[in-house]
């Protein structure tokens, strides 16, 4: 059959038309067709001298079978040439040895064999089937193995992402961290040199006003000395002078020699009369901006009971009948300070000792005090609280907290114009949070003591004195 393939064309010619396969000592009868011996052989088998070709049907004789030489080596080169064209596509589909199909495949060795080698002594004891058939075989226990392959190919997938989303969870904690430390470190920078130069200023005033005194003493002292210097001066004269001379005008010499009494400069202490210390960390430094926070009664929900001096509240036993203005909150437990802050910097500390719940830190004095709200900058509230042992900053979603030390005293620091409320760890002296942004209108101190819980969480949240560093409150 003719074909547009040359190579197949050339495997067409060195095929036996009965068995289909390359052609084993061929020959070729009368008619001109050629066949395998045993092929021709097996299919005249029976029939008498004239038979009829298998692929002609023309009638020939039997006894003329002429063997095709020349056929046989076409068949070798057809042979090599497949090898050829299989070692070279990384195939082997033909026999290396015996240049036959390799059409059987060998359990035992795990080898594709072909017929020959199959009945040659290296295999005829084993157990061998069709290679189609062991292929099937064998591709339906590779597909089967796939499926627990793909599994833990999804499971490494899944660790791999759970991973890779670790670390960058990590390196974004990590920056955060580090810009955190950069911050509170630019911060107290900030808040050194502004001391260095208020305590310079204070040290200036008082190297001035000191300087001032001791040169009014000097130059008291100079002209005393001058003064007596002058009647030094005349006395000696007039003890040179002649008799009438010395004795005109001699007892005002004396009398003014005899009162002359050296008074003593006013005391002026050299010693410095502040001491000049410089702040260790952050507290420190924050706390020359401590003002006196006090609880606005007006805005405490009902079940609120605030101390007589207003700087304790907890949650009470009962609900107190209290007028419903405005400014009250009469959802939540909630109380404000008296105090709005715009501009500036302000620091105040709160005792929480060991509540279990409670919220700290400032909102907008326009927020709304009635019905239900979330806690959010977007809404006017910055604000960290504890709940469950666990605390979180109000952000939107909120963000987790970790804590080394449980503190016992909260520092809330609001520096206005920078746009910043900080919360810190009085306890261990670490930052917790820092809130930025735009600040406006006024914003008041808040505090949520957090219902009774059966007694656990009975305790008033406290506001602290700020211990005033040495040297009186240099703030502005």
């Amino acid at each position: 059959m003719a074909t547009d393939n040359p190579v197949k064309s050339l495997q067409e010619e060195a095929t036996c038309p009965i068995c289909l396969e390359y052609f084993k000592d061929p020959v070729i009868i009368d008619c001109g067709h050629n066949f395998c011996r045993a092929c021709i052989a097996q299919c005249w088998e029976g029939s008498n001298t004239d038979s009829s070709c298998p692929q002609c049907r023309e009638t020939v004789q039997q006894g003329n079978l002429r063997p095709n030489r020349k056929l046989a080596n076409v068949v070798e080169i057809v042979k090599r040439l497949n090898l050829q064209a299989a070692k070279g596509a990384g195939e082997e589909r033909v026999c290396g040895e015996h240049q036959e199909a390799l059409k059987l495949f060998c359990e035992e060795d795990q080898t594709s064999v072909c017929v020959v080698c199959y009945l040659s002594r290296d295999h005829r004891d084993h157990w061998v089937i069709p290679i189609k058939e062991a292929a099937q075989e064998y591709k339906e226990k590779l597909q089967g193995a796939l499926g627990p392959l793909r599994k833990e190919l999804e499971e490494a997938l899944a660790l791999t992402s759970k991973e890779e989303k670790k670390t960058t969870e990590w390196q974004s904690k990590v920056k955060n961290k580090r810009e955190m430390i950069a911050g509170e470190f630019s911060k107290l920078h900030t808040l050194l040199r502004e001391e260095e130069q208020l305590l310079l200023q204070s040290l200036e005033e008082e190297e001035r006003e000191t300087l001032q005194r001791l040169r009014e003493n000097v130059t008291k002292l100079s002209q005393r000395s001058s003064s007596l210097q002058q009647l030094i001066t005349e006395i000696e004269e007039k003890c040179q002078q002649p008799v009438v001379e010395l004795l005109k005008d001699v007892k005002s010499t004396l009398s003014r020699s005899e009162n002359v009494k050296l008074q003593e400069p006013e005391a002026v202490s050299i010693d410095l009369k502040n001491v000049y210390k410089i702040s260790l960390d952050v507290r420190e430094a924050l706390q020359r901006f401590g003002v006196d926070v006090t609880l606005d009664p007006d805005t405490a929900n009902p079940w609120l009971v605030l101390s007589e001096d207003r700087k304790r509240v907890r949650y009470g036993d009962k609900c107190q009948d209290l007028p419903q203005n405005p400014e009250r909150f009469d959802r939540y437990a909630i109380v404000l300070g008296t105090e709005g802050f715009t501009g500036r910097r302000r620091y105040w500390e709160v005792e929480v000792g060991d509540k279990t719940r409670w919220d700290l830190g400032v909102c907008s004095e326009s927020v709304s005090r009635k019905g239900e709200f979330a806690y959010a900058p977007g809404n006017g509230y910055w604000v960290v609280w504890l709940r469950d042992g666990g605390y979180k900053a109000g952000t939107s979603p909120p963000t987790f907290l970790p804590m080394s030390i449980r503190p016992s005293r909260v520092g809330i620091f609001l520096d206005y114009e920078a746009g910043e409320v900080s919360f810190y760890n009085v306890t261990d002296r670490s930052h917790l949070f820092t809130f930025t942004g735009t600040l406006s209108g006024r914003l008041c101190p808040y505090f949520y003591p957090g219902a009774n819980a059966g007694g656990t969480n009975a305790a008033p949240l406290i506001i602290c004195p700020v211990p005033a560093q040495a040297g009186g409150n240099l703030g502005p």
